[in-house]
């Protein structure tokens, strides 16, 4: 990314960082349960929950929040 780019994200330092996972329902509860298994997250929990994707026909998606 440029740093024109960089200038129009809106970020602040408290932001956590964020994993988004983005594709079929199929798709994204099979990633969701890959990260479980692995220990790459901790707690369910910390998936939102899974909601159509707004710029995506026909896909869904959700934030892990880290």
């Amino acid at each position: 990314m440029s740093s024109e780019f960089n200038d129009l994200l809106p970020t602040h330092q408290a932001d956590k960082p964020q994993i988004w996972i983005i594709g079929t329902r199929e798709q994204v509860v099979h990633i969701m349960n890959e990260m479980m298994v692995k220990e790459l997250v901790s707690d369910r929990a910390k998936f939102t929950p899974i909601i159509p994707a707004p710029f995506a026909n026909g896909k869904v998606m959700t934030v892990l929040v880290r």
